[in-house]
């Protein structure tokens, strides 16, 4: 190693070093005001992903009105103009959220003798209700660019310790802080807040969770008071997820369509009504707007036809580089964010069409659902790990050598599921050709919830038939060699 590049990384670990001893020395201080100042925090970015995911908050909303004024520049009153802001940044993340979570995740144990934690460890993703909880935390995080999972451990009614998930968002009044280190593993992790204390009273909180020690920080009149407490897990009971808003990118796409759909509104109420065209040299009198019969009165006689001197215009169509500029902006916005378009029209003859071909039609969203998976494989790693030590450190100690050696893994199912009976014709024929074994058709058959309870229920089946195959040749005799048949005989 050089020794220039030795000594730029000593340096650099010196410098992380002293940071931690920065962060535990203000604590004990109670400074925790300069606590938040080392933690990363995404609060500019937050509020700007959720500006622009709230439709009533979109610039186009901010339109003034066009003001009317008569010949000699006094106010008359005001036209309206329309504010129709587009509800993309929904749409679009509600697609993705769909394409990685819409069916639950798949979890399998990969070790042996750790049945038992592997049942727990699934009781409490149902308990905690854990499927809604992480598609509700992609969501977020879609939305607002961050979002986390916080799982409290306490003592139930009964005196037995339990566990509860509790998502974590700035929409929901929460503040996120993330300490990370050089290799981008979490090390500290806070959660701000505020709690009603009476009708007209509020206390900031701030609790610094690390993985053996979390601290109760509260926000008084003197400055801040800090509880030490131990962490039994063992580890930071917090699953983070930070991403880019998911319509980044096509931002100003957005607000293009929704100034000239704004635009079209108005040039709609301006012309698409018809327009009367007189003639003012041969008109007596006009019609008010509210009279219900209606008559035009002409000077003169002899007027043979009244179509010269008055008729109706109206506007035949609007401008065709208007639609093909709509059109332009509708497929980049949802092409560049990986979009498929989902609707009505391009959906109604889809109904007989098979797993396999839809999912090539909604390529482009499985393209970004593959790409979150990058993170989320990490996440759901971690969410294993965090959720094995919950249970071993205080759920059911019991399990605890059980939840060190279990190692549960993971996949992610597709939105619309596969073809079932595809999918067994090809396992039934990959064993048949021997180039799968009966152990790891039965661990990727669609309808086996829990292979290992499958693969045992099999083996007793096929010792039971063995059994009984043995029991009919004893019947038949045919289980008696040459000599004891001949021994009969004699």
């Amino acid at each position: 190693m050089p020794p220039l590049f030795f000594q730029t990384f000593t340096n650099f670990l010196n410098a992380a070093v002293g940071r931690n001893q920065e962060f535990e020395d203000l604590i004990k201080a109670k400074d925790i005001t300069r606590v938040k100042t080392l933690f990363a925090s995404r609060s500019t970015m937050t509020a700007e992903a959720l500006k622009e995911y709230d439709p009533h908050q979109h610039d186009i909303t901010r339109r003034q009105d066009k003001i009317v004024k008569n010949k000699l520049g006094e106010r008359k009153g005001t036209v309206k103009r329309w504010k129709l802001p587009l509800n993309y940044p929904q749409y679009i993340n509600e697609i993705s959220v769909v394409f990685i979570y819409g069916r639950p995740v798949k979890w399998i144990c990969q070790t042996e003798n750790t049945d038992d934690a592997f049942s727990a460890f699934k009781d409490l993703l149902k308990r905690t209700r854990f499927d809604s909880r992480v598609r509700q935390c992609k969501r977020l995080a879609g939305a607002e660019t961050q979002s986390a999972m916080l799982f409290r451990v306490f003592r139930n009614e009964e005196g037995k310790p339990d566990c509860q998930v509790r998502v974590l968002a700035a929409s929901k009044g929460d503040e996120i802080y993330a300490r990370w280190d050089i290799y981008e593993n979490l090390v500290s992790f806070a959660w701000g807040y505020y709690t009603k204390g009476g009708s007209t009273t509020t206390t900031y909180h701030f609790d610094i969770f690390l993985p053996n020690v979390i601290y109760r920080c509260t926000s008084g009149k003197m400055g801040w008071d800090v509880v030490e407490e131990e962490n039994p897990i063992g580890k930071i009971p917090v699953i983070l997820f930070q991403q880019e808003k998911e319509w980044s990118g096509v931002e100003e796409l957005i607000n293009r369509e929704e100034y000239i759909g704004s635009r079209t509104a108005d040039n709609n109420d301006y012309f698409a009504d018809p327009m009367f065209l007189i003639h003012e040299d041969v008109i007596k009198s006009m019609p008010e707007k509210g009279d219900e019969n209606k008559t035009l009165r002409i000077k003169g006689t002899n007027v043979d036809d009244v179509s010269k001197y008055a008729k109706y215009l109206t506007w035949d169509s609007a401008p065709e580089s208007k639609k093909q500029e709509i059109e332009w902006l509708q497929k980049h916005i949802l092409s560049k964010t990986f979009t498929p378009n989902i609707d009505f029209d391009n959906m109604k003859g889809l109904s007989n069409v098979s797993g396999k071909a839809l999912q090539q039609m909604m390529l482009l969203a499985d393209i970004k659902a593959s790409r979150h998976k990058e993170s989320h494989d990490d996440l759901l790693d971690r969410t294993s790990s965090l959720i094995l030590a919950i249970i071993g450190n205080v759920l059911d100690v019991k399990l605890h050598e059980q939840c060190s050696n279990a190692v549960i893994s993971h996949e992610f199912q597709k939105p619309f599921g596969e073809d079932i009976a595809e999918m067994i014709k090809n396992l039934t024929d990959s064993v048949d050709s021997g180039i799968l074994s009966t152990e790891g058709a039965v661990e990727r058959n669609p309808l086996i919830s829990d292979p290992r309870t499958e693969l045992a229920r099999l083996e007793k089946e096929a010792q039971d038939a063995k059994e009984a195959q043995e029991r009919q040749r004893d019947i038949f005799g045919l289980n008696q060699s040459i000599d004891d048949v001949w021994g009969g005989a004699n």
